[in-house]
């Protein structure tokens, strides 16, 4: 069997992680071993963080919308329950805008979901 001689592609392959691992503190930007170990890392870490960054903003937006129904006297489940049973089809994401940008639009959603529990 031919010998495979692997010194460009080695090189090439050791040139692209010390490229991905440039800005790292230490020897982790220089020395091929600690640039691998932490690229490494890191892409574990966006991959987890791509995940956790969904989980975040939902809790921002129900902080949100928490806080501007409890200012309208009413917390943030019966506010949620009455818009699904008055049949509003709006996410938390533009609801939570809503709350933050226009108060007064969002009082009127409170009024909605308020009608639609009572009855």
């Amino acid at each position: 069997m031919t010998r495979v001689k692997r010194s460009v592609h080695a090189r090439k392959k050791r040139r692209a992680t010390l490229e991905r691992a440039k800005g790292y503190r230490g020897e982790a930007n220089s020395n091929y071993k600690r640039a691998k170990e932490a690229v490494m890392k890191a892409d574990s870490y966006a991959y987890r963080d791509r995940r956790n960054k969904k989980r975040d903003f939902r809790r921002l937006w129900i902080t949100r919308i928490n806080a501007a129904a409890r200012q309208n006297g009413m917390t943030y489940g019966t506010f949620i329950h009455g818009l699904q049973l008055a049949g509003v089809e709006l996410d938390r994401k533009v609801l939570a805008d809503i709350a933050v940008r226009d108060p007064e639009t969002f009082r009127r959603f409170v009024d909605v979901a308020r009608e639609a529990s009572a009855a």
